[in-house]
């Protein structure tokens, strides 16, 4: 007998939600996690104050030599650096001429610890996108059979925006919780933005954090979002989506559930008789003692390069390629999300107002290039994501004096600062993908990852005109530009490979078993109880922040895979 029903291997995103679905319809769950557990009373530093840590939370001599990628992100410092890989010890290599930053989390939750948690769905236009314009193979499901599971990804995990939106590009499903509120400058430009451009719209982001929790929400010990904006150093409150707050919680009041931690899975076992998947094969991360472990069904939920080395390290005689690429798509047509057009300015008016707290939230401007606005050389297109603020006292700590006057004269708020980015669509291409190193492995003796992922001219073209437009909607809002990169672009001036933290499509979803390894349902079209939910399914990478799509797609193929448990089909 195995060991358990379903063996999950990844504990984040998607993994959890597949756990929590599983779990709820009855079937015993083995949740694999390379990384170690996470316990929110230890590892969470949103209760810290910056002298308490080392550097006064600065970046210390260690990081650039220990985490020279890593420490590139926006959310990395000793915060949070407990939550980064050390990149020593998890190498990679990028092929020649090319460049790649790969960002990850190690830990129980994986980055939906460390996520941005805007969330937001794909419409029917991006999942017609690939059969329209010929790039990548189609999609084979519709918004239409996809609304359903949105609307249950968005109730459990909480979703706040305005349900007034109406954005074609962007579709909501009514569950939202109360939305945050923009600033004074913010309604400002969206008026500015939209009398201008009828063309676009500019809405308070959808972001995964509670503002009014469902009692299912505090039952798993939830609370409301306490506009702090410390999410990336975790959330005591629960108040942001996280699997550690929401998913797995929620599996293990089931009883069905088992996390197994420090285990790196290196390949799948597999049945030649019976064509079936019949476990895991990995190591202790600490000791490198081998592990195995065996179930009737087995969900990859590594994310989307882990995913694809595990079945490329899976070939055998039978599989030379890999197991579940007879396709031979695996690790091939690799996407994400390209920034890189920007503008920062500033706005004298408005004096009179400010604002209150700190929002962990900003607006987006959804996409309207080649849709309601024509793209100038560029398929698809890109949205924009950006914040506008008053700047406090801290911008005055330099300023001389002591006393009452100077508590005054540093008192009263600065001017009002406006940031806006893009944030692209990376079109499905075999030739950008992840291949093993045919020669040097980790220090668990699993081949390392070899990274060959290029821009085009079609991202080049569709940066060049965000940047150009971030720079004319701050003008249009009446401030003064006093950064941007409009007329600046180049390839190598682009956001590298990698950067928007979205990797996706190394197993993409497909009708055609020729031009996907996985069916409608996230399953192999090879072997019928292997599934994978994490964003190496996606087969377009739209220009939406993707993790909304993953939650939905998990829960959709959790359910499907459990009706094929019950029925004995798996």
């Amino acid at each position: 007998m195995p060991d358990f029903d379903v063996v999950v291997v990844g504990s984040g995103m998607s993994g959890g939600w597949v756990a929590k679905e599983l779990c709820e319809r009855g079937f015993k769950v083995c949740v694999v996690e390379r990384g170690r557990e996470i316990k929110p009373e230890t590892d969470y530093t949103d209760m810290v104050d910056p002298w308490q840590m080392e550097h006064l939370n600065m970046k210390g001599p260690d990081t650039y030599e220990d985490y020279p990628i890593q420490s590139e992100v926006y959310a990395f410092h000793s915060y949070t650096k407990q939550f980064w890989v050390k990149d020593t010890e998890h190498p990679y290599e990028v092929a020649p001429g090319t460049r790649y930053k790969w960002r990850r989390g190690h830990h129980l939750g994986g980055r939906s610890i460390m996520w941005a948690r805007q969330s937001y769905r794909m419409s029917e236009i991006d999942f017609k996108a690939n059969a329209v314009d010929g790039f990548g193979t189609p999609w084979p499901v519709d918004y239409a059979e996809m609304a359903p599971w949105y609307d249950h990804a968005e109730r459990f995990a909480g979703v706040s925006g305005d349900n007034t939106d109406d954005v074609e590009v962007l579709p909501h499903g009514g569950v939202f919780q109360p939305p945050h509120e923009m600033t004074a400058l913010e309604k400002h430009m969206k008026s500015a933005i939209e009398a201008k451009w009828p063309t676009r719209q500019m809405i308070i982001g959808r972001t995964a954090n509670l503002t009014q929790p469902t009692e299912e929400q505090l039952a798993l010990g939830r609370g409301t979002c306490q506009a702090r904006d410390h999410c990336f150093r975790g959330c005591s409150f629960g108040a942001y989506f996280s699997a550690v707050s929401a998913t797995l919680p929620a599996a293990e009041r089931t009883g069905n559930l088992t996390i197994v931690t420090d285990v790196a899975v290196h390949k799948l076992s597999h049945d030649r008789a019976t064509n079936r998947v019949t476990g895991i094969r990995g190591v202790d991360t600490k000791t490198k003692a081998p592990v195995e472990i065996t179930g009737r069904a087995v969900f990859l939920n590594a994310s989307a390069i882990p995913s694809a080395m595990i079945l490329l390290n899976s070939a055998d005689a039978d599989n030379p390629k890999g197991l579940a690429n007879s396709s031979g798509h695996v690790g091939h047509n690799l996407i994400g999300h390209v920034g890189g057009g920007y503008a920062n300015g500033v706005y004298d008016g408005l004096q009179e107002f400010h604002h209150y707290g700190r929002r962990p939230n900003g607006f987006y401007i959804p996409r309207y290039r080649n849709h309601t606005e024509p793209g100038d050389g560029y398929l698809r297109g890109y949205g924009f994501q950006g914040g506008a603020h008053r700047s406090g006292w801290g911008g005055k700590i330099d300023k001389v004096g002591i006393g009452a006057d100077y508590k005054a004269r540093v008192r009263k708020p600065g001017r009002w600062n406006i940031w806006i980015g893009s944030f692209g669509e990376t079109m499905p291409r075999y030739e950008n993908h992840v291949r093993l190193h045919e020669t040097k492995t980790d220090k668990w003796g699993f081949p390392i990852p070899v990274m060959d992922c290029r821009w085009t001219d079609n991202e080049i073209n569709a940066v060049a005109q965000a940047a150009a437009d971030a720079h004319d909607m701050v003008e249009a809002a009446g401030a003064t530009v006093l950064a941007s990169n409009k007329g600046k672009i180049t390839e190598a001036y682009l956001s590298a490979p990698g950067n928007g933290i979205h990797e996706m499509g190394t197993i993409r979803m497909g009708d055609d078993p020729s031009e996907a390894p996985l069916n409608r349902w996230n399953q192999s079209h090879d072997i019928p109880n292997l599934f994978c939910t994490d964003g190496s399914f996606m087969t377009s990478s739209a220009c939406q922040n993707p993790s909304l799509t993953y939650m939905a797609f998990s829960a959709r193929a959790a359910n499907h895979a459990a009706d094929l448990l019950r029925d004995g089909v798996i």
